[in-house]
Formats: structure tokens, sequence, C-alpha cells
């Protein structure tokens, strides 16, 4: 780790080796100018290294005269020493205005799986294991039939008191002994219940035992993520996320039942969600470069509508009250029954929901973070199309899901995308200039903004003045990025010619609208439940971030805009797509799904919809950061003090 200063704020940070130095200002909340997102092309983040040393950051933007006074591009220089660097066109700008502009930078710290830890526990069980045999080859004083001998051998060798064998199995089992003179491997799937029978799902020829793969995947509302697991070593050989087909048909779960109940909907909506599951199939088979009939398992987990539409189960029940889904717990089911493209054998184990708006995603979450298995109070929150919360412990454990719709996911904001290369993921803005300081994932041309970038925007316009409590622009400031284009306000983040694409790159007032009403389903919706269970958040020991809408939230921001109440940010842990997490963890240990159906029980389900207060604390949250702001003493603080200035 280096030690960064940057003058003339005289801010100090520890940043580590080969970090660009804008990243690094970022970090410290140092603006810099800055267009094109860190490609390198604007020329706008010109700095100067005082003392220490830099790689790179020459560029054809700088002449040598320049290059020798130490000018280099923020962008482009790698951290290499203890740096002492000056902002020049920030040098007459008052460093008291730069230093109230940015609060800290908090990001939650990320959890992550640890596999080591899973095998010295002993929890290294997966639900489908090879066992490779050398039978006894039949003679004339030994001519057991062919599945006898082949269940008596694991009987015998491995203690397998209790084997089920299909009929595909036994139609294979004399073909396949006989290919390798009896050397064969059995694929074993374990049940989840003690005592119940272990399944004989595939037979092969010769010993393939150190071949055995499975799937973990989530089926999102708006992305389906895959990963392919060895079984043998846990290791994840690859992974792999696409759009979910069904998107076309609507962004949320409401507007896909209302599809599926058209003549021919539900087939519609189940053809896409399995296409785009078999696409992501067959990429992290490619980039993995395994033989796909090696594959064992796949398990899913989504919510209860992409569940239901997944299984071709009718979801019209699930948005009428009562808002009853049609199953809780689904048996193991051939993959091959539901669409996929997968072997005859591979067994689909399918996570269970727990009412019609808390699924099996928030269930393999659950399950993941191992909260269920902690004393410590915690709040689950899966930020994503449809906002699900949990809170509770061991114990006990209470939920409920508000419609948060797709803005932390890019959908419903005019550029919004996927946090993906060129995507707006972190944003500062001058506050003399109001120019903007754009850094992109990729450290490319901006071509839209991700749901990262979206919180750090509006949190930072906010404080400035730049929009009001409503999410509206300050039509009096003079600067030509604030405009009206078609009766609709917006500020210019990137130029067209310093974007990717062919128009500029825009916030747009309709953008912090939806943002607004997104970030407000979720407070008020932590809020009420906490409520109905005797709580506040001010009584968690933990909280718990999951969602897709980037690789870590900028909490400070967030609590800028009111998605979360001022707390503690040491008690926030981010441990991304939870779904996919609980998916790849029941991928790993049979454990896990045991424990699952014990968990589902101890669930209580609030309905939001028929909960009175909801509504009325959603009204609150419809301001930045809300209606009350007892509820952020700091951000308060600070505003008051701007607006003595």
């Amino acid at each position: 780790m280096f030690t960064i200063k940057f003058l003339p704020h005289n801010k100090e940070i520890q940043a580590e080796d080969g970090i660009t130095v804008i990243r690094a200002a970022m970090e410290a909340g140092v603006h810099v100018n800055a267009s094109c997102g860190g490609e390198g092309v604007c020329g706008k983040c010109r700095v100067i290294i005082e003392d220490g040393a830099v790689e790179d950051g020459i560029s054809s933007l700088l002449d040598d005269g320049d290059i020798e006074k130490g000018y280099r591009l923020a962008c482009q220089a790698k951290v290499r020493s203890n740096l002492v660097v000056r902002i020049p066109v920030e040098s007459v700008v008052d460093a008291g205005v730069l230093n109230q502009q940015s609060a800290p930078r908090r990001k939650a710290k990320i959890k992550q799986m640890d596999f080591n830890d899973l095998k010295e526990k002993g929890l290294f069980l997966p639900p489908v294991e090879k066992r490779y045999l050398e039978l006894p080859e039949p003679t004339a004083q030994d001519h057991l039939p062919d599945v006898t001998r082949l269940v008596s051998f694991l009987k015998l060798n491995y203690g397998e008191e209790r084997l089920q064998l299909t009929l595909p199995v036994i139609r294979k089992i004399p073909d396949i002994l006989r290919k390798d003179n009896f050397r064969v491997t059995a694929t074993l799937e374990r049940p989840v219940r003690e005592g119940s029978k272990t399944r004989i799902i595939n037979i092969q020829a010769g010993d393939t035992s150190s071949q055995n793969y499975a799937i973990a995947m989530d089926i999102g509302t708006t992305t389906v993520y895959g990963q392919i697991l060895d079984l043998v070593t846990g290791e994840v050989l690859s992974e792999y996320g696409d759009f979910n087909g069904q998107i076309s048909y609507g962004e949320d779960v409401i507007s896909r039942i209302m599809f599926a109940e058209k003549e021919g909907g539900m087939e519609i909506l189940h053809d896409a969600v399995v296409h785009t599951i078999n696409n992501v199939i067959e990429k992290i088979v490619k980039i993995a470069g395994i033989d796909p009939d090696e594959i064992s398992t796949i398990t899913l987990a989504g919510n209860t509508t992409m569940t239901q539409l997944m299984l071709q189960v009718n979801p019209r029940y699930i948005r009428r009250a009562p808002y009853v889904p049609a199953a809780t717990i689904y048996p193991p089911i051939r993959a091959k029954d539901i669409g996929m493209n997968l072997g005859d054998h591979v067994v689909a184990l399918v996570y269970p929901q727990i009412s019609s708006y808390v699924g099996g995603d928030i269930v393999a979450g659950v399950m993941g973070s191992g909260i269920y298995r902690t004393e410590e109070l915690t709040l689950y929150i899966d930020i994503g199309t449809n906002a699900e919360i949990v809170v509770g412990n061991k114990d006990w454990l209470a939920c409920a899901a508000c419609s948060a719709g797709p803005a932390f996911e890019g959908g419903g904001i005019k550029m919004g995308m996927r946090a993906t290369k060129g995507a707006i993921e972190d944003f500062s803005i001058d506050p003399i200039t109001l120019e903007p300081m754009n850094i992109t994932i990729g450290n490319v041309r901006p071509k839209g903004i991700c749901g990262s970038g979206l919180i750090i925007m509006v949190a930072t316009m906010f404080e400035m003045g730049i929009i009001n409590n409503l999410g509206k622009f300050n039509r009096d400031l003079k600067t030509p990025r604030i405009r009206e284009i078609q009766n609709v306000w917006e500020y210019v983040l990137a130029w067209q010619h310093e974007s990717q694409i062919d128009r500029d790159v825009v916030l747009t007032e309709i953008d912090i609208e939806n943002l607004i009403r997104a970030k407000g389903a979720i407070f008020s919706g932590c809020q009420t439940l906490l409520e109905e269970v005797g709580l506040s958040i001010y009584d968690l020991d933990r909280i718990i971030l999951a969602g897709g809408f980037g690789s870590y939230i900028d909490l400070e921001k967030a609590i800028v805009i009111g998605l979360l109440p001022e707390i503690d940010t040491d008690k926030v842990t981010f441990v991304g797509n939870g779904s996919l997490m609980g998916a790849k963890m029941s991928s790993l240990t049979n454990r896990i799904r045991r424990d699952v159906g014990q968990v589902t029980q101890m669930m209580t389900n609030f309905e939001l919809s028929e909960t009175h207060s909801f509504m009325d604390h959603y009204i609150a949250a419809l301001f930045l950061p809300h209606t009350d702001m007892e509820h952020f003493p700091k951000l308060k603080k600070r505003l008051e003090a701007r607006q003595k200035r």
C-alpha cells in the first residue's frame, strides 16, 4: 500500500500498487475533470506528479514541456510509490468548498465463500458423486444379473445400503458394463433426507470419477447467471450471465404474469427463459472446456414467478389476493423434462419458495450467507428488479418483498445498462464549473450508466444542490450540461464525441424519478418489516446487501439518496449475487440441501401490500433522502451547513 497526498486539498489516502491516479482521487473525494471514462482521449484529467513515481500517464495530449513539468493523465498513470499529486485546475478553488463536496467513500465489505473452510468442516459433500467400480465379470459359476452385480458391489465395497435405479439407467447397464470389461463409473444422487434411498442416475464405461461437474444458476427477472463447478475440487471453472429473454414481454414479474395469462403466453415465456438458460449453459461449458456429458446436476434459484414460468406452472394466482404460489417445494426433476440441453441423467434441483414474492432466490441467499446459523440479528436485502428483505437469526426469520423496478440493474433508465465495459460506475462534479468526472468499467469511453453509478450520480448532484429533494434540476445553474430536450430536463455526462455511441450520454429527471421510486420501495419495505417484528434498523448486528446492481455499493451515497438510513457502515457486508451463491453452496454440500426445509419453515412472510403502514412509509420515502430527516442526522447537518454559505 502507498500513501497518496492530493494538493491543494491536503487529502491523503492509502492506495494499492497499480491503481490509477484518477481512481485514487475518486476514493479520496478529490475531483478531477474527466469525460471519457478513463480511456485517455479527452485529456481533461491532467495532474502534476510533484513527488513519487507513476507508470505511464504520458500521452500525445501532453507536450514535452508539460511532461517535463510532471504533468500526467490521471486516468493512465498507475501508482508505483508514495505520491504527492497536485490538481492544477482545482488549485484556484477554495479547498474548504471541495472538502465539503465529498463524504468519505465507504464500500461494503465483500464476503466470499471459502471452499477450504467448507472442506475443513467436513461439509464438502456434493449431492451427486461418482464411484469408480471394477466389477467381477460373470462366469458359469457367477451369473448374477447385471443390475444385481452392480448394486451388490456398491453395497459390499462402499456401504451403500439403500439404492434405487431408474428404467433409463437399467437400459444402459448391460452394454456399458461390457464396453470396458466391467470397469465402470456409477453416478449417485444423494438423498436430501437421511435414511432415504440413494439413486443411481448414470453409468459410464471406464473411470470418469475425476470428471464430475455441476451447474449453479440464478434465474433472475432481468438476468440469468450460471457457473460450472468441479465437484471433485470445489473449483468454479467458468461463469457467464445474460439478459433473461423474457424481458421482451415485460420488465417486472407482474407484467410477465399478465403476459402469461394471454393465449400461448406462458409457453412463450417458458421458451424464452429456457432459451436463455441453454445459451448460458452452452457458454460456460465452452469456457470451461469440459464434456457436457460429465455434468451431473444443475441447481436453480429464482423468484417465485421465474420458477413457475421455468417449470410451466401457471403463475396467474401469484398476483391476486391472497397471493398464493402453486407450490413451495419442488421434487428433483430431470433437466431434460423442462427443456434444458443436458444429458438424460442430469438432475435439476429447484430452490423452494416462501410466498408469491419471496422466492427461491432469497432462500438461496439466506442459505449461502449463513444468517440462519448465527445468533447475530441480521437484515438481508436483495436489491434487484424485485427487492426482498429478510430479518432474523438462527432462532427466527421474517421476510417480505416489494417491487423496486429495474433501476438498480440499469433498467428504466434512458442510458441504463448492466455493470459491463463502458458503464459509468463512478462519478463526481466540479463544484465551480459543473464539469463531470466519469469513470467507467474497463476505463473506456462511456456508453451508459450502471446501477451503482446511478446511485453515486444522484447522491452527488443532490448534495451539491444540482437537483432538489424531488429530483428536479436547478434550472438557474449556468452550464450547457443542464438542458431541456423535448420537455425533459437532463444533465449531459459525456458529449457525443466523448462517448462510444452516436449521441450524448445523459441523466434525465425521469431517470432520477425512477431511482427515487426504487429506493423508496426498499427503504419503506425495510422499515415496515422491522416495525412488524418490533425492531428498528438500529437494533441490528449486521446488514447484508445482495443483488445484481454492481460489484459494490457506495454506502455513503446509498444513504444520501435514502436507500438506507444512516447506519454504522462497518456492520454492512456485500455478498454479490446471493441467489447464485446459495445455488453454488447447494451444489457443493448436501448439508445445505438438508437445512433448506427447516429454513423455509422458519420464515414468516409479511405481505407488504396488506400492511397498511407500508404505503405511508413509501410516500414519505419519495423524496431525497426522505421527508423525515431525523433518519439522516449527519446528512442534515451537511445540507444545513451548505445553505448557510
